[in-house]
């Protein structure tokens, strides 16, 4: 797919317009209708996750090299399943850091050779955007703030899964993280300089991103204290 074209804007504004809907509507229809909609959510990110996997092993293109679930926006979409289903603080945190990072490029810039109306262009963004939209639900609409020095444990989580990648790119040939060379389509990383320094710069950007997300996640603790 075409970067920028008119399918990808579309459904950009899609991700754009399901975030904020469905914070409206958590925050105006109360916890109860926010929990059956988050479970909703989940519902759906899982079957797209499956139904990849799925179309990857029926047309035999599946293999290790490719389609393990370590790429970070993989790990993402699994997070963000248990964390809509689950609540738990410790997974809704590190989704906040991760779709809103890592996903939100993945939906700007994304890796895709397939276009609409393929099956797989439509899984792609459901899982993709489906974890920013989760991470919004859940953290403006449902009130689940990152605490303190939740930034850093993510960016700690980060970090080992970054190491866990490297060690199967090592065992599989892969590009897990896109560790051993840059993806084909144009990304952020093209402006980080060559390999290995694009992969030490991609880190002090991560850094830098969620700094500045750790920023509102801090103004909601200080209003909710406030409030009190």
């Amino acid at each position: 797919m075409r970067q920028f074209s008119n399918e990808h804007v579309a459904a950009v504004v899609v991700t754009a317009l399901a975030a904020v809907l469905l914070v409206l509507a958590a925050r105006r229809r109360g916890e109860g209708w926010a929990v059956h909609a988050s479970y909703a959510l989940a519902v759906v990110i899982a079957i797209a996750y499956a139904t990849e996997y799925l179309v990857n092993a029926l047309d035999g293109t599946w293999s290790a090299r490719f389609n393990l679930p370590l790429q970070l926006t993989d790990a993402v979409a699994l997070v963000s399943i248990v964390a809509l289903c689950t609540a738990r603080q410790v997974l809704v945190e590190v989704l906040y850091f991760w779709a809103l990072t890592a996903s939100i490029q993945a939906v700007i810039t994304p890796d895709l050779d397939e276009a609409f109306p393929s099956l797989l262009y439509f899984t792609y963004f459901i899982v993709h955007s489906g974890a920013v939209t989760a991470a919004c639900l859940l953290v403006f609409g449902r009130g689940l703030i990152p605490r303190a020095g939740a930034m850093w444990r993510a960016y700690g989580v980060t970090a080992a899964f970054a190491v866990l990648a490297g060690v199967a790119d090592l065992l599989t040939g892969g590009n897990y993280m896109f560790l051993r060379e840059k993806p084909v389509r144009a990304s952020l990383l093209d402006v980080m300089g060559p390999w290995p320094w694009y992969i030490v710069a991609g880190a002090v950007v991560a850094l830098a991103l969620f700094l500045a997300l750790a920023w509102p996640a801090r103004a909601l603790r200080a209003r909710g204290r406030g409030a009190r």
